[in-house]
């Protein structure tokens, strides 16, 4: 019996053993990724020349700081990745190095050959940079694996602006084990504080699309934090470095040959050339300090390289906002954002001299720009329309300020002023703040008054004649008629792991105008209210699940109720084929045209995603009772908007898209309207500077074809040369008794060519 116990003791104590061991086997396991949270990066000045070719094999790069330890953020929750990652950085007198080592099956990657800033679902090394250090704007620079670049600017206000480009230097290559991305980044092309030793908050990112979107990152990421940059890592350790007081000269040439058909009494309907035309202009910019930077341009040229895409208005009675893509207003544009569209660019739309100074003092910002415009947009909101005629000559100014405090707070403020020629001014003030209130909640809000001075050309608004607002005291027509008015919102958000909501209210006086801003209605007072939860699921298809409901009040200024709108959805991933999906259902109930319209709903589908590398895809459909605004009845509304990204080859992409609407009245089934846009992108690159892009336009709804080719060299992103055409054709009843003909109504040749040069 003695023998048998000292064998079950004997057991017990190996099963004892043989439990601790695996117990203390699996902590050691778990200890052995650990995820940092804000790591710090102490980097040297490089001690040999680096060639940026992306083979990483420079004397420069021997002993530089190493950044290792990634974290898959996304879809993973700080988990351990499942390759490898690799940043290094350094610097020298004049350049900021960055490179990374991305580990991988080679056959896995994915990349396309294209035109900067222009690849979307590849693999990409980025490089986030917060050089102020208080999380209120920052700079994104994207490299994949073929070397393209792609660079954003990151605000707390507006989000990712992908308008900004900046000079620097990238390349890459694939590797047997994966890829390598080298990038060199002037002092002269980012701000930062002019200080003898910097510190700089920075986050190594990498982008790795396949059956789900991973994203892995040096520093790790709290779920529950609000504010992003506050979460990267620091890097110490840069001295003694500045951009210098260089010069950067940017002179432009275009040449243009257009006609048209017209109209004579002894040829009748034909085509006229005219004759070859061309323009001058010239840009300058001057960084006063590392800090602050004056720029100026005389004649600029401002037209678009490539059409904006045509947009569906067939029921909409408001003025449509496009986005902007002229150069000159990149520098600094973060400084002028605010909650409301208080400095909308494209209202300075021909000018013949422009001024800007954008500088960055510690914790202050400051922007002003001064503009003498040509031909001037004139925007004129009224409570459920707007109207936009072009007035002529204006001279236009905006002066804005912020400061940060705090933990990540900031307070700011704007001044607007248009002059017209011949008479008539808008002015606006304001006032924002962004308030951090915890970890979790925050509030923003804006403040603004204005005046306005009508001009006094009762031509250029006589269709408005006999239209009031502000309960009659004012005509909508150009009578030289002055008033003040004013606007205001605030907003009250969480941003969590979990639990997100966000209480918004916004108003607009009858008399609110700002002329150089985007506000195309007035006289509202709007209460949204909106919450989501997210919710993550473990050993499930999913990635993640949000229900969400939000509820929409609008009344006039003087209490009444004019629309209640209700939502219910939930949308989320899939870790298949990288697919998004939303589905919403909403009822409203809206005071329009004097009608008062009930029971509307609306459904929503959308789906997105990758279902291989070399094929992308968008379909969203919408079907629901709305108002048929012009009718002023309800109407069935069938709406269908579908995108695909094909790449049979690495360098050529082909992106067509199908947007479709039809509305037919409740109860009778009589069409109202019916109608598509459908547009097709082809693009093809030789090489990193050379490519061509076709655009087919074809719009239903005005009978109309538009094609544009366009062959392009880019040296850098600012030094190009463009040399394009552009083809309109209308479908034209030209005789009654006939069927219609297709005819080309209009086309133009143009050369651009620009270089930047830099002292």
């Amino acid at each position: 019996m003695r023998t048998f116990a000292t064998v079950v003791k004997a057991l017990f104590l190996l099963a004892v053993s043989i439990s601790l061991l695996i117990s203390s086997s699996k902590v050691f396991a778990e200890e052995v990724f650990q995820p940092v949270f804000k790591p710090t990066l102490t980097i040297e000045k490089a001690v040999g020349i680096i060639k940026i070719d992306g083979k990483l094999n420079d004397r420069g790069w021997e002993n530089v700081g190493k950044a290792t330890n990634f974290v898959e953020r996304s879809p993973g929750d700080n988990t351990k990745p499942e390759v490898e990652t690799e940043a290094f950085m350094t610097y020298d007198d004049s350049k900021l190095y960055v490179a990374f080592v991305c580990h991988d099956q080679p056959a896995a990657i994915r990349a396309t050959m294209c035109q900067r800033d222009q690849f979307t679902g590849d693999d990409a090394a980025c490089f986030l940079v917060d050089t102020y250090g208080d999380a209120n704007w920052a700079y994104e620079f994207f490299v994949n694996p073929y070397g393209i670049q792609k660079d954003l600017l990151w605000s707390s206000v507006g989000g990712e602006d992908p308008g900004i480009d900046l000079i620097w230097e990238s390349a890459a290559q694939i590797t047997d084990s994966g890829y390598q991305v080298e990038m060199a980044i002037p002092f002269a092309s980012i701000r930062f504080p002019n200080k003898d030793v910097q510190t700089w908050r920075v986050e190594f990112w990498r982008n790795r699309p396949r059956e789900s979107y991973k994203q892995y990152t040096w520093s790790a990421n709290d779920r529950n934090e609000q504010c992003w940059p506050c979460q990267w890592g620091t890097v110490e350790g840069i001295k003694n470095v500045h951009p210098g007081k260089g010069i950067e000269i940017l002179p432009s040439v275009v040449t243009y040959q257009s006609g048209s058909l017209s109209q004579a009494e002894d040829k009748g309907l034909h085509f006229k050339n005219s004759d070859p035309d061309g323009e001058l202009s010239l840009g300058g910019k001057y960084a006063i300090t590392s800090d602050m930077t004056v720029e100026a341009t005389i004649n600029p040229d401002f037209s678009q390289i490539e059409s904006d895409a045509a947009q569906i208005d067939v029921n909409t009675t408001i003025a449509l906002m496009y986005p902007e893509r002229r150069p000159f207003f990149q520098e600094g544009s973060d400084i002028f954002r605010t909650l409301f569209n208080s400095f909308y660019t494209r209202t300075i739309n021909d000018p013949q001299l422009a001024v800007k100074l954008t500088g960055r003092m510690g914790r202050t910002s400051i922007g002003f720009l001064s503009a003498l415009d040509q031909n001037t947009p004139y925007m004129i909101p009224l409570s459920e329309m707007s109207v936009l005629i072009n007035s002529g000559k204006s001279f236009a100014n905006i002066l804005r300020g912020s400061r940060t405090f705090g933990d990540n707070s900031k307070l700011g403020f704007m001044i607007n002023d248009r002059r017209l020629d011949g008479g008539g001014s808008g002015t606006i003030a304001a006032f924002d703040y962004d308030i951090r209130l915890s970890k979790n909640y925050s509030t923003d809000g804006q403040f603004i008054a204005s005046h306005t001075t009508e001009p006094s050309d009762t031509l250029l608004t006589s269709e408005l004649e006999g239209l009031r607002f502000d309960k009659g005291r004012h005509t909508a027509v150009f009578d030289g008629e002055s008033f003040y008015g004013s606007a205001f919102i605030t907003r009250l958000k969480r941003e969590a792991r979990n639990w997100n909501f966000f209480i918004d209210y916004d108003q607009a006086s009858p008399s609110y105008r700002t002329e150089i801003g985007f506000d195309p209605v007035m006289d509202y007072r709007n209460l949204t209210v909106y919450q989501s939860y997210n919710i993550y699921p473990k050993n499930s298809i999913f990635v993640n699940i949000t229900p969400q409901a939000s509820t929409y009040h609008r009344w006039s200024f003087d209490g009444v109720k004019k629309t209640e709108d209700n939502e219910v959805g939930v949308e989320g991933q899939l870790k298949l084929a990288q697919i998004n999906f939303r589905l919403f259902f909403g009822q409203s109930s809206e005071l329009w045209g004097g009608v008062q319209f009930d029971h509307l709903y609306g459904v929503m589908v959308d789906l997105s995603g990758w279902i291989s590398n070399r094929l992308g895809c968008d379909f969203e459909y919408n079907q629901g009772v709305g108002i048929a605004r012009y009718q002023l009845v309800k109407d069935n509304e069938t709406t269908i908007n579908t995108s695909l990204f094909i790449k049979p080859v690495d360098r050529l992409t082909i992106e067509p898209d199908f947007n479709y609407f039809k509305s037919t009245q409740v109860g009778t089934g009589k069409e109202l309207y019916r109608g598509y846009i459908t547009r097709t992108r082809i693009k093809f690159q030789a090489n990193r500077e050379l490519s061509f892009r076709l655009v087919v336009q074809y719009d239903d709804f005005d009978q109309a074809w538009e094609v544009d080719p366009l062959l392009t060299y880019r040296v850098n992103s600012f030094s190009v040369l463009y040399l394009g055409s552009a083809y309109n054709y209308n479908n034209l009843n030209l005789d009654p008794n006939a069927q219609s003909q297709w005819k080309m109504t209009s086309r133009q040749f143009f050369m651009k060519l620009q270089y930047l040069f830099q002292t």
